[in-house]
């Protein structure tokens, strides 16, 4: 008889620990946390184990709105929700594509904490993970009412981004080490090709910046090569890049990131601005 995976097995120590984080999920996830009466321990990654990929063509049963219009942004930001008028204060206007275990999205959070920062994360552990580091953030800095601007939806950005998001609503996009797809038969499935980003130019405001990141030079090249062709983006300089903090942080943040560190691997960045459209006469 084929034994249970350890997730699944009641006795186990991931299930039990698994469990346990699920219920405060379910009693924190969209609640307002003004005061914390005990620490919440941040989540161990050993817990939440998941494929390094995931295809994003299959169906992954996912849950979206029509429009961003039906999107109920309140219940991941209720601090900057307003009761009185039942508004949002601010929109999303950074998005991290594919965030991973969410290092990113953590060390933007206090750089820009009026602005609303939203990974999309398709894994499903990989995206209870970040909910629970948020929910664990939040409750040990209630006082500061930090991470409050940060969280994580699971979706799909090449199928449903305009359904999350306005013409225009974005200022930045982050596209941190995606997966390479290194068959050519898999370069449809990278995440940046010409037609998804007509959809990234749709989303993203006019001055607004692409920052993409990868240690895998075919990829990059790949990536560079898109965007210069795209009409609606524009490359920034090396000057530009070595000045920003995002690009310091994006480099340095995520998981991937201090992985290639540690490996002392090659990092390869490359910023576009989002160009005005053309004017048609």
């Amino acid at each position: 008889m084929k034994a249970k995976p350890l997730s699944q097995d009641p006795g186990s120590k991931r299930y039990a620990y698994r469990v346990n984080k699920e219920e405060n999920r379910k009693e924190l996830k969209h609640v307002r946390i003004d005061e914390s009466e005990q620490k919440i321990d941040l989540p161990r990654k050993r817990f939440y184990r998941q494929r390094a990929h995931s295809n994003p063509f299959s169906d992954h049963q996912l849950e979206y709105p029509v429009s961003p219009d039906e999107m109920d942004w309140s219940r991941l930001y209720p601090e900057f929700h307003d009761p009185t008028t039942g508004k949002m204060k601010s929109q999303v206007t950074i998005a991290d594509i594919g965030c991973g275990f969410g290092g990113l999205m953590v060390d933007l959070s206090p750089e820009f904490p009026d602005q609303l920062i939203l990974g999309m994360e398709i894994r499903v552990q990989v995206t209870n993970y970040v909910e629970d580091k948020i929910i664990a953030l939040r409750n040990n800095h209630a006082q500061q009412k930090g991470y409050q601007n940060i969280n994580v939806l699971r979706g799909n950005a090449m199928k449903f981004l305009p359904n999350f998001f306005y013409k225009g609503q974005l200022s930045k996009m982050f596209f941190c080490f995606p997966d390479p797809h290194f068959k050519q038969r898999k370069h449809k499935a990278r995440i940046i090709t010409n037609t998804l980003l007509s959809e990234y130019a749709y989303v993203l405001r006019e001055g607004g910046v692409v920052y993409t990141i990868t240690d895998v030079k075919d990829l990059h090249d790949w990536m560079v090569k898109h965007l210069e062709e795209h009409p609606l983006f524009q490359r920034l300089s090396s000057e530009w890049e070595s000045k920003d903090k995002c690009v310091k942080i994006m480099t340095h943040a995520t998981e991937e990131g201090k992985k290639v560190e540690r490996k002392k691997g090659d990092k390869y960045v490359a910023c576009f601005e989002r160009l005005p459209n053309p004017v048609i006469e």
